[in-house]
């Protein structure tokens, strides 16, 4: 079995090619990333390509399923780019249709995309715990989100006009030693938004459980949504306390202007719209995937945030 991997050198790709590499079914997985990455084994090569390239598709030649994990998540990882939209978008969205038309041009079995939980939006109006079916809703000025958004859309249409079996993965927060250094610092620092109770509440999910969920998706031979995330889920607060002995809450209106201050004259933190949501609710339903993958989390919420504490100490 051939693994084509985009993105084989973010966060998320260095706990999950040990894991490909260890199935004894597999016996070349295809890494393709603009950045080298530090993993090595002998089932693995890695090609140094932008997902934009239609060179792509000669990796996927008698590929059996394409694993796409590239995308701009932090826009800081740009640097001085990070507030091109333009660009960002056309990594985003038209490299990652790139790769799925280039997968269907190779008669590629199964794609397994990595999609998000924010794909439904933090709102009021959320239910107690959303699943798969529930209708995406944009949160504007987001771009992460609206790029996730507008992927899933073309997708809509991919799976009607080709036979591959299309799996979409909607992890909520992903949380590991490995992580996205701009979450680890969500976590290490004591502030917490100062908001009305009940407060929100909220999920995450440890790295490694995604990486498992990936795994077996491999062998799903239809189309399917699934949403992952640990459970029960907790505030923010809740979050920052678990983490510091002394916690600070700050009104939600000076944690918005001290943001956006920082986004426009400096390279700290990221875009001010990932903060529209924190006053809202966004919790999962994670029970079709443990049903169709036979998947089970090994750490709750609550053991995420101990467990990366424990990590960063």
């Amino acid at each position: 079995m051939k693994i084509v991997v985009t993105g084989s050198s973010s966060h998320l790709a260095s706990v999950l090619l040990p894991l490909l590499c260890e199935i004894n079914e597999i016996t070349l997985v295809e890494g393709i990333d603009v950045c080298k990455g530090d993993f090595q084994h002998r089932k693995f090569k890695e090609n140094i390509l932008d997902i934009r390239d239609p060179n792509i598709a000669t990796l996927m030649h008698r590929c059996d399923c394409v694993i796409h994990l590239a995308f701009i998540v932090l826009r800081s990882t740009l640097g001085r780019k990070r507030k091109n939209r333009e660009l960002i978008f056309d990594i985003n969205v038209n490299g990652s249709i790139n790769v799925f038309q280039s997968a269907a041009a190779q008669s590629v079995k199964t794609i397994i995309h990595l999609s998000s939980a924010v794909v439904y939006g933090a709102w009021p109006e959320n239910p107690d715990a959303i699943k798969e079916t529930q209708k995406r809703k944009v949160m504007s000025g987001f771009s992460y989100a609206e790029d996730k958004n507008k992927v899933e859309d073309w997708l809509d249409k991919f799976e009607q006009r080709n036979q591959i079996a299309v799996i979409r993965l909607r992890p909520h927060v992903i949380l590991g030693p490995k992580s996205q250094p701009f979450l680890l610092s969500l976590i290490k620092q004591p502030f917490y938004p100062r908001l009305p109770d009940p407060q929100p509440l909220l999920q995450c999910i440890w790295e490694s459980d995604v990486a498992d969920a990936i795994v077996k998706s491999i062998h799903l031979q239809s189309s399917s949504i699934l949403n992952l995330a640990a459970d029960p889920p907790i505030s923010f607060k809740q979050m920052i306390q678990l983490s510091h002995k002394i916690s600070i809450p700050v009104p939600m209106t000076l944690l918005k202007f001290i943001h956006q201050s920082l986004w426009k004259i400096s390279s700290i933190g990221e875009e001010p719209g990932w903060l529209n949501g924190m006053p809202y609710p966004l919790i999962i339903d994670a029970s079709k995937a443990k049903k169709e993958l036979d998947w089970t989390v090994k750490y709750s919420t609550e053991e995420c945030i101990k467990n990366l504490q424990n990590k960063l100490m």
